[in-house]
């Protein structure tokens, strides 16, 4: 936890500035985020980055909690916040296990582009189950593998050749841990975290960032 926290706080500043690299995806999911959220939710984001996306969906929830690993990455949610005057925004430097985030439960739990950097994606399930309210809803957006089929893109060949050197990037410290699997793997651990999956997609399409939005059972 304490490697992947150095990682990201060293890149903090630049992943604030980097621009959305899909637009129309990013839009498409978080306007389908919105429309699960309700005024009176308190929301908890894992792996919230420099803060954007919880900034923007502050707005239609009663509170939202935006954590991560990485204190840099918090301080810049934290001036973005202030900058923006959002009020009902708590920024949190802590992992999915930390004992902060306790202070829920919680009716909604955000994860995106994050759970394909956790060592164990079970444990960290069992632990977003037991934030969420009985009902609560996880919705998640993750990178997968390509599916079966879908030809080479650019993006697909460029994923396959991170994947190729991530292990000497890892050893250097200039990459975190990452893990990209399937996406019936992805949903098949969701499920067995005790979760009915009820909205899927994958915005965008290659290499596929799998949408999902599941209820706690």
């Amino acid at each position: 936890m304490q490697n992947a926290a150095k990682f990201w706080d060293g890149i903090a500043e630049k992943y604030a500035k980097s621009p959305i690299k899909d637009v129309d995806a990013y839009n498409y999911t978080l306007e389908r985020t919105r429309s699960h959220l309700a005024k009176t939710d308190r929301v908890l984001e894992l792996g919230c980055g420099s803060g954007s996306t919880a900034l923007l969906l502050a707005p239609g929830v009663g509170e939202i909690t935006a954590s991560d690993v990485s204190p840099g990455m918090i301080a810049v949610g934290k001036c973005k916040a202030e900058v923006e005057a959002v009020k009902n925004i708590r920024f949190v430097a802590a992992g999915v296990d930390d004992e902060v985030l306790d202070d829920g439960p919680y009716d909604a739990v955000l994860a995106f582009n994050m759970l394909h950097l956790l060592p164990d994606l079970p444990k960290a399930l069992d632990r977003v189950n037991h934030l969420l309210n009985p009902g609560g809803l996880f919705i998640s957006k993750t990178i997968c593998r390509p599916v079966a089929g879908s030809g080479w893109s650019r993006e697909r060949l460029f994923l396959t050749f991170m994947m190729g050197v991530l292990p000497l990037m890892q050893l250097l410290g200039k990459a975190p841990f990452v893990r990209i699997g399937r996406i019936a793997e992805l949903e098949a651990a969701v499920m067995k975290a005790g979760f009915e999956i009820i909205e899927t997609g994958n915005h965008p399409a290659q290499p596929p960032r799998r949408f999902i939005v599941a209820r706690k059972v």
